[in-house]
């Protein structure tokens, strides 16, 4: 099974470095938080990928046209114009990357890589939040419920300490962070069936918008509940958290 990456947005709320280059290449840790989310499929056995593209989409297409090199050692002699690799790492990858257009949304994006997915049921998430999705269990459980749609449902943690307090106003308990107010949102990591793809018009189509109310009012979408760790990269500040995290080894969708 496929995994398609949607990471062709211009990431505005980023703009302290999405000026230079696009979201999913913002590092984490020294690498670009795609390679992450790359990483977490790749320990399940899935690596295969198709990224779409869109606002400076080059940058990525230069990531992987010279990663081979970038994660080597190399001699370089320009006397005989010549270069030699040394302790070479490759990653067991074949990604696909695809142009689907720079003011393109979500769901136009995932309707332009349709003949990359060759019929077939596919993953596909954003390119620009992890987790400890244990994508093994996600796809027996799309696969157990046999709809044309699965997403992983988060409850991400509050942006500030919650005060418990008592009608002298006593703080009677403090909670660093909680979870949200019980709600389960959308966390990305979806398994896909092709009919998928009958739900998307074209490129002004919002994959989050017709398609999945659509797909909810025919009961053909299950909620696959993840209770660990996710967290999108939405702000500079969740930038650094997630960084700090890495740093820390306390990043817990390194799986690998």
């Amino acid at each position: 099974m496929k995994v398609v990456i949607l990471a062709g947005g211009f990431g505005t709320r980023l703009s302290e470095e999405t000026e230079i280059k696009p979201k999913p290449m913002i590092e984490i840790g020294g690498k670009p938080i795609l390679w992450h989310i790359m990483k977490i499929y790749s320990h399940y056995g899935y690596n295969e990928f198709i990224i779409c593209l869109g606002y400076k989409g080059y940058v990525i297409k230069e990531y992987f046209a010279n990663y081979y090199r970038h994660h080597s050692d190399i001699t370089i002699d320009f006397s005989t114009n010549t270069t030699q690799i040394h302790n070479s790492h490759a990653e067991p990858w074949k990604v696909t990357l695809i142009d689907t257009g720079q003011d393109t949304f979500t769901g136009g994006r995932v309707k332009r890589i349709k003949a990359y997915t060759e019929g077939n049921p596919f993953m596909l998430t954003y390119g620009d939040g992890v987790g400890e999705v244990n994508i093994n269990e996600l796809v027996n459980f799309h696969q157990k419920n046999k709809k044309h749609l699965t997403v992983t449902a988060v409850q991400p943690s509050g942006r500030f300490g919650a005060l418990n307090t008592n009608s002298q106003n006593e703080v009677n308990a403090f909670i660093e962070k909680p979870k949200g107010d019980g709600s389960w949102i959308n966390g990305g990591f979806f398994v896909c069936q092709p009919e998928v793809f009958d739900y998307i018009e074209g490129d002004a189509t919002i994959f989050e918008r017709e398609p999945m109310e659509k797909l909810a009012k025919d009961n053909q979408m299950m909620a696959f509940k993840h209770h660990g760790f996710w967290r999108p990269m939405d702000t500079l500040r969740d930038k650094n958290e997630l960084n700090d995290l890495w740093l820390k080894g306390e990043a817990k969708w390194k799986n690998w």
